[in-house]
């Protein structure tokens, strides 16, 4: 039997802004396939009943995606007061109703109770794993839930809109693992109602915004063309907050090998031990990534060495 072709080896970053209705895997699956890549994976996972800004590894960068979850991400969002739904979105049944409608002065009021480190439970239709189980599976059984609540960071969260008195419109920037389903959720309770999130759209995940994303439509459009446009942008975009070191070729070398490097340079070396013990750089050669580093002890370990 011939061996199933693999794709190409395509290599950077596609920011896509995903469409209502499809998941995250399917997006990603559409991707791959328009570009004929061998590798692709996705920097923070959105819901199907959410649109906007998925960052789309493909090739080497799938071993940078950690970097871009790690990121703070921008939502707008619309919720509808006075019903709660299983799902805390549209898409579950109605479990509970309230005829409290909360004015613009005591949405105003209640925000900065929402902002820098909070406490969140997730909602019970989430991807989170109980005993082996994703959360949402077990909510679809019936299972009655009590997820461990988390800390998250919320950097901001401000009212946008108030189109009638059962709607409401926010913006959120937030940092990872916070749920913005139990955020609106947890908003109406202390506001003395309920409310379930009807639209979702993520504005920017780190450096990725909707200024870089392209429509699967017009991807679709451009096929293999886009390899070679501005819309594949290089693996290094997603690293830009992570100091630089350029090595020289037997440095470079020796890391491809997975081998630890004393840099020879005195300047570097004086940069290498100004760092953190465990500090993460880029280790580049001739302008290209050569690895994701570790700065231990005045060397510089390879964690992740692409294979270009």
């Amino acid at each position: 039997m011939p061996r199933k072709r693999r794709g190409q080896p395509v290599h950077g970053w596609i920011v896509l802004d995903k469409p209502l209705g499809m998941s995250s895997a399917q997006a990603v699956a559409a991707v791959r396939r328009i570009l004929d890549a061998a590798k692709a994976g996705h920097g923070g996972t959105l819901d199907p009943l959410a649109t906007g800004i998925l960052p789309i590894a493909l090739g080497e960068a799938t071993k940078t995606v950690s970097y871009v979850m790690a990121g703070q991400k921008t939502y707008r969002f619309a919720l509808k007061w006075g019903e709660q739904r299983t799902t805390d979105d549209t898409e579950g049944a109605i479990v509970a109703t309230s005829p409290v409608r909360p004015d613009q002065a005591a949405i105003l009021a209640a925000l900065p109770g929402f902002v820098g480190s909070i406490e969140q439970r997730p909602p019970d239709f989430s991807a989170i794993k109980v005993a082996g189980e994703r959360a949402y599976d077990l909510a679809r059984e019936g299972a009655v839930l009590d997820l461990a609540r988390r800390t998250v960071e919320i950097a901001s969260l401000r009212l946008v809109g108030q189109p009638d008195p059962d709607h409401a419109e926010f913006e959120a920037e937030v940092g990872k693992g916070t749920y913005i389903r139990s955020l609106a959720r947890d908003l109406a309770v202390m506001l003395g109602t309920c409310a379930h999130v009807t639209a979702l759209r993520r504005l920017s995940v780190g450096r990725f915004g909707l200024d870089r994303a392209i429509s699967l439509d017009k991807l679709a459009l451009i096929g293999h063309i886009a390899t070679a446009s501005d819309h594949l942008l290089p693996l290094e975009t997603a690293l830009d907050d992570i100091p630089a070191l350029a090595l020289t070729e037997e440095e470079a070398e020796a890391m491809r090998r997975g081998r630890t490097v004393t840099p020879l340079r005195p300047s570097d070396r004086a940069r290498i031990d100004a760092m953190d013990h465990g500090a993460t750089i880029c280790a580049t050669s001739n302008g290209r990534l050569v690895a994701l580093a570790s700065v231990e002890a005045g060397l510089v370990r390879p964690v992740r060495v692409m294979n270009f």
